[in-house]
């Protein structure tokens, strides 16, 4: 295939692909609906106004290359999985739950693969390729030990990237570190800012909270603890500021990490974990028992710098509990009284 200008080909992957998902979505074993805006972000005029005006070129590209899909011809053949490489520039952490995948897998090996995966020739290996987008698919063929169908383009480094970024920004199940590690690798090759922005769809203090982690939490711990779902931004943030400036705590991350639990644990619970090891609770006590003079417990007493908390203890407890309720009125006076005494 001969190569496209940058911004259609770039622009096209990601609205083939969505446009291709949606209409097989036995392939991709989800539900049809149109992709969610991202919350919390806007793009900018600029990108807008650029996007306004590769408009026609977008969808002169897209229409194109989705006739060729369609038509079961052209550039798209069948090949061997095992010559085909991933990305150099993974955006997607391991998953806790296997069952969607194997799922997935499922529906490609009963009803065939129905949407061509996009590989570009390796710019270094004579013979092989490498995937665009479409890993899920590909794995899926390297599992069932079949040929795996796919359309091939040409396709710089940076195009590459930007693709993936700009397909990525349509879903809705990749998590925030998930984004972020993404950014990440996108400033690693050098991809401008501008150009993250409108591949991730956000604005420049998006991208300097990404920075903030990524930039202080090195991507092997991030991998270690994996996509994180219910982690959002202000956690990784708070651990990025507990860790900044202290090589030693990374250290104490990755020995936390590489310990193992007897429970099966994800990714969430192995955050929270590296978080503890970093960041114990602070001024945290035990609760103290609340007994009687004859050693019945009456309940707990937890106290903090700001929260005083009283746990009942079976009904004897629950009794207590209403006679404490019951004198805090004279407390407070009696508090007021003291303090009264003590002014000079």
């Amino acid at each position: 295939m001969s190569k496209s200008p940058r911004k259609s080909i770039v622009a096209s992957f990601g609205l083939l692909s969505a446009e291709l998902e949606s209409d097989q979505a036995a392939d991709q074993q989800q539900p049809s609906q149109p992709p969610a805006p991202v919350s919390g972000n806007r793009v900018g005029a600029g990108v807008i106004g650029a996007a306004h005006r590769a408009i026609d070129d977008i969808r002169t590209e897209r229409d194109r290359l989705k006739a060729i899909v369609e038509s079961g011809g052209g550039a798209v053949r069948e090949l061997d999985p095992s010559i085909i490489d991933p990305s150099p520039y993974p955006d997607r952490l391991p998953d806790d739950d296997g069952a969607s995948f194997e799922a997935f897998k499922r529906s490609i090996e009963t009803e065939g693969q129905k949407v061509p995966v996009q590989v570009r020739k390796h710019p270094s290996s004579p013979g092989r390729y490498q995937i665009v987008y479409g890993h899920r698919r590909w794995l899926a063929a390297m599992q069932l030990d079949r040929p795996v169908r796919a359309l091939e383009v040409e396709i710089s480094d940076v195009d590459l990237v930007l693709a993936q970024g700009i397909e990525n920004a349509g879903r809705q199940d990749l998590t925030w570190i998930e984004r972020a590690l993404f950014a990440s690798r996108m400033d690693d090759a050098g991809i401008k800012p501008r150009h993250i922005y409108a591949a991730l769809s956000i604005e420049d203090a998006e991208l300097a909270r990404m920075r903030s982690v990524y930039r202080v939490v090195p991507a092997d711990i991030i991998e270690a603890i994996g996509r994180a779902p219910k982690i959002g931004r202000p956690r990784w943030l708070d651990l990025a500021k507990t860790v900044a400036g202290d090589s030693g705590s990374l250290d104490v991350l990755r020995a936390a990490l590489v310990r193992k639990c007897d429970a099966v644990e994800t990714s969430d619970q192995r955050f929270q974990r590296a978080l503890n090891a970093v960041k114990p609770a602070s001024g945290r006590r035990e609760p103290t028992p609340i007994t009687d003079n004859s050693g019945t417990k009456l309940g707990a007493l937890l106290m903090s710098s700001k929260e005083v908390r009283i746990s009942a203890e079976g009904s004897l407890g629950i009794e207590f509990l209403k006679f404490v309720e019951a004198e805090l009125p004279a407390l407070t006076e009696r508090f007021a009284r003291l303090r009264e005494h003590e002014k000079p």
